[in-house]
């Protein structure tokens, strides 16, 4: 919905207006609707505004309620905001806006810091509180707005994006040898509260924290996932129910908090079908959008996916768009996405989003989405691989989906970056926690609390809302997460995976979109480096700067260049190793050396 950004002085100074108003300028393509600032004492607040709830200017932010003495800068949606307005009127409070942005005020003057936990919603806020003097920020369950965080001892900083904070200069750049282990274990996943970055971290899902002008702080976690199965068994026909009836309330919860239409992101997937079969039946007109690529031909996967797509479609009567993307384009408009991504992402979706987003941000400013049905519904070919290892929870993991294993990361890493088996040691905690029934069901939570919120989910906001698009994830819904999360495995797992959504889709959508193989769409440039995009690779990585940054063992490099395509280039779930490397080190040079894109 927006772009927010602040600083809060810990050392009596007053902000620095000038950085809270450059790091409002680089967010303002996620917000090109409205711009506004604020600030008293020790605090600044910054936000650019994408209006889709109340377009009226009495929704501008920073919002500011001099009776409450409370004032807002928000990003996100809050999909329950009517129940809650009537609930807060009822106890005597009076509203000046017709939104969900002047709910959470109220919330929290009625609710304090448990506000949160009354929210249905994707949200990072910050409130500052001008009679207590205090700062309260918090981000949703899920993670599916960021919110990032600087901190040196005389100030904290917070913005949506990382490279917004990196704009208000004074940061900390020096890269963390934990992050890097972690990104290139895990697909580029680096776990809250760490970034790549030394001086930047990220505040994680489900967690708030409260802040005064001393620098005192208190930060709460205020929900965990379940993994355990209830202790009344259900049927199998009363988990598809229950299924069925969270999806249909999180999807009409996502089309109605909007007074502007709404779209929907259609691969063709059984996922996003499933959402146009239901969204189709609250929308006379509804728009559908899908995009493909040039395909590499022979030996490479389809590039789109447009033959089940328009069978949706054309099924469910949508306005449909597709759009067919170049490998020129592709590679020309590859500065573009690298400029705008928060942090470095090698997932070919990335670049996918950031092409969409530009297509569908002339037509709509809110789509649905499919995102986190693999991880919530178990669709992904490594869960049932994991299941029939042997040994520890973590070997089962690690055999299938680690990027690279430990041995391998200190031959390509440079020994001054060696360290220990930080994310084995972070994995196999996680998945021993308590409060898990089963192995797949410790990882099904890994996922979703942990791995998803730094993957999937971050470039479904950052790419997108790089156009001022806003992108929804029912799939994410907290209830519905909760609910999957305490169904059985095996159910999830029938028929290839996702059976109880491919229940709740027969009769809606096509049989041919529901019994198709499971497609992992890629940008075929990407993963199958070839011509231009290898040399283009090659000169990333035998770039000066990527030389003197010495992060990479030249060996190691020159192996991958030499055969970009042989089976020890690709990681365990079919991603281009060369791509990781070279993508991490031109984020490098772009967004901390400040190089051209």
């Amino acid at each position: 919905m927006c772009g927010i950004c602040g600083e809060l002085r810990f050392d009596g100074r007053e902000p620095e207006l000038a950085a809270v108003a450059r790091m409002s300028d680089r967010l303002a393509r996620r917000g090109p609707d409205h711009s506004g600032s604020y600030s008293d004492g020790p605090l600044a607040f910054g936000h650019r505004r994408l209006s889709i709830i109340d377009l009226s200017p009495s929704a501008n932010q920073p919002m500011v309620d001099a009776e409450l003495q409370l004032a807002l800068v928000f990003n996100g949606t809050i999909y329950n905001y009517r129940e809650l307005r009537a609930e807060l009127a009822a106890l005597g409070y009076h509203f000046f806006s017709n939104g969900d942005s002047e709910v959470i005020l109220k919330a929290y003057r009625a609710w304090g810091e448990r506000c949160v936990e009354r929210f249905h919603g994707m949200f990072a806020f910050a409130i500052w509180d001008e009679q207590a003097r205090q700062l309260f920020l918090a981000r949703d369950r899920l993670g599916i707005k960021p919110l990032y965080l600087s901190d040196d001892g005389r100030r904290l900083r917070f913005a949506s994006t990382l490279p917004a904070l990196l704009a208000s200069g004074g940061v900390d750049t020096q890269l963390d040898p934990i992050a890097l282990h972690h990104h290139f274990t895990l697909h580029t996943v680096v776990p809250a509260p760490r970034t790549i970055l030394k001086g930047v971290r990220k505040l994680a899902p489900a967690t708030t924290l409260t802040l005064d002008a001393t620098g005192r702080r208190s930060e709460r976690t205020y929900w965990t996932l379940d993994a355990r199965r209830p202790a009344e068994p259900l049927s199998e026909a009363q988990w598809i129910d229950e299924t069925r009836r969270l999806l249909t309330a999180a999807v009409e919860r996502r089309r109605l908090a909007a007074d502007v239409p709404v779209g929907l992101l259609l691969s063709g997937g059984l996922d996003s079908s499933l959402l146009a079969a239901l969204l189709a039946r609250g929308e006379t007109d509804l728009r559908t959008f899908s995009i493909g690529f040039e395909d590499l031909g022979a030996g490479a996967e389809p590039a789109d996916e447009f033959q089940y797509s328009d069978r949706v479609a054309q099924h469910l009567g949508t306005r449909h768009e597709k759009y067919v993307v170049s490998n020129a384009e592709v590679l020309q408009r590859l500065p573009e996405a690298l400029s705008e991504m928060t942090e470095p992402m090698t997932s070919h979706d990335v670049v996918a989003f950031y092409l969409l987003g530009e297509r569908v941000s002339r037509s709509v400013k809110v789509a649905l989405a499919g995102q986190g049905a693999d991880e919530v519904f178990g669709g992904y070919f490594w869960y049932p691989r994991m299941q029939a290892e042997s040994g520890t929870p973590l070997e089962r993991f690690a055999r299938h989906y680690f990027d690279r294993d430990h041995a391998e990361y200190l031959e390509m890493m440079a020994p001054a970056w060696h360290v220990p088996d930080v994310t084995s040691a972070f994995v196999a905690d996680a998945l021993e926690r308590p409060g898990a029934d089963t192995f797949l069901d410790a990882v099904w939570r890994l996922d979703c609390t942990t791995l998803i919120v730094d993957d999937p989910v971050k470039r479904v906001d950052n790419m997108p809302m790089a156009w001022g698009l806003e992108v929804r994830v029912p799939f994410l819904d907290h209830e519905l997460v909760e609910h999957a999360m305490r169904m059985p495995p095996e159910l999830k797992l029938r028929e290839g995976g996702k059976y109880p959504l491919k229940a709740i889709a027969r009769g809606l959508v096509p049989d041919a979109v529901i019994d198709r193989p499971k497609g992992y769409f890629p940008v075929p440039a990407l993963k199958y480096v070839r011509g231009p995009f290898l040399a283009f690779m090659r000169g990333i990585l035998e770039s000066d700067a990527c030389r003197r940054r010495g992060l990479y063992q030249r060996p190691y490099v020159e192996r991958l260049l030499a055969d970009p395509e042989g089976p020890q280039s690709f990681t365990r779930i079919q991603g281009s190793k060369l791509w990781h490397l070279a993508l991490l080190e031109w984020w490098l040079q772009v967004h901390v050396d400040g190089h051209a894109p």
